[in-house]
């Protein structure tokens, strides 16, 4: 078997700017002696030569050393569906907006190869949720997260009407647009926008957030890593649909029940730099600091 490095190349080929970013990319990785991947449906897209084309998504990421992700978090969530199955880490250059699950930016695009080439980096793992989808207690689904699971009205005009369960005891009713179920990576998300708390990435727990429920109790509330969570779709709604990390959908008939469990499988990130997570958001969000006064990072030392 060879021992010959590669690395998996996901794009967002949609813009311009992730297209020569990727070109660069592969030629550094290539003038390095690292065997570049990318998928069958970017290859035209990218124009590349010396590239192995992956022309079954299933095995694009086997045996390889890392999926670097060229684009924003959405590109990042469907690379993980890569990489998941084989255990491969992630490496994300923010290409978007926020690009909260990116290690590196478009600026740090050479300094960040060069780190790569150069085996310079760790690996973290980012907890999962496992979804079981049940009619008349039956699966009919499977599937997983790495952000959020969400249950939500199907139309407009009708409000969803649910029973959430929490451990196999009845929570409450609720008359709402959707619930959201996040991991501690998905806080900043969907979950964020709903109105729910930031959790650091090492808590090991999962979100319960209601998206604007009619009800006395409904708040946001943390559960542990060992709770499952079910939502049971009532009678009163017509038809409702799930949705995980905003990219797998199914629609859910009158008394569908969504369960909900922390995930066997991990999705593993690339990280170049031990970053303070209360950084990351500073950095991320904009947040003000104007006027801090505690101790530098060289002072502690």
């Amino acid at each position: 078997m060879s021992t010959k490095r590669s690395v998996l190349i996901v794009t967002h080929t949609g813009r311009p700017g992730a297209v020569r970013s990727a070109q660069l990319v592969i030629e550094r990785l290539g003038r390095a002696g690292i065997a570049v991947r990318v998928l069958e449906a970017e290859a035209e897209d990218l124009g590349c030569v010396d590239v192995d084309v992956m022309t079954s998504s299933v095995e694009a990421a086997e045996d390889a050393e890392m999926v670097i992700v060229l684009g924003g978090d959405g590109s990042l969530l469907r690379a993980a569906e890569l990489a998941r199955p084989t255990g491969t880490p992630l490496l994300g250059v923010n290409l978007g907006h926020v690009g909260f699950l990116a290690e590196a930016e478009r600026a740090d695009l050479a300094a960040t190869v060069d780190r790569i080439v150069s085996h310079d980096y760790d690996v973290e793992e980012r907890m999962t949720v496992e979804v079981t989808v049940r009619r008349n207690g039956e699966p009919t689904a499977t599937t997983w997260a790495l952000n959020e699971v969400t249950v939500e009205k199907a139309s407009r005009e009708r409000m969803l009407e649910v029973v959430v369960e929490i451990d196999g005891r009845p929570l409450s009713h609720w008359g709402c647009d959707g619930v959201v179920c996040a991991t501690p990576t998905g806080s900043t998300a969907y979950a964020f926008s709903a109105g729910g708390p930031i959790v650091w990435p090492e808590v090991e727990a999962m979100l319960v957030v209601p998206i604007s429920a009619h009800a006395l109790f409904a708040r946001p509330m943390v559960v542990s890593p060992q709770s499952m969570v079910a939502i049971e779709v009532l009678p009163e709604t017509s038809r409702a649909a799930m949705w995980c990390d905003g990219r797998r959908t199914l629609d859910l008939p009158a008394g569908a029940r969504v369960e909900v469990r922390r995930g066997s499988t991990p999705v593993r990130l690339a990280r170049l730099r031990r970053t303070a997570f209360t950084d990351r958001l500073v950095t991320k969000f904009g947040l003000p600091v104007t006027g801090w006064r505690g101790r530098s990072r060289t002072q502690e030392r």
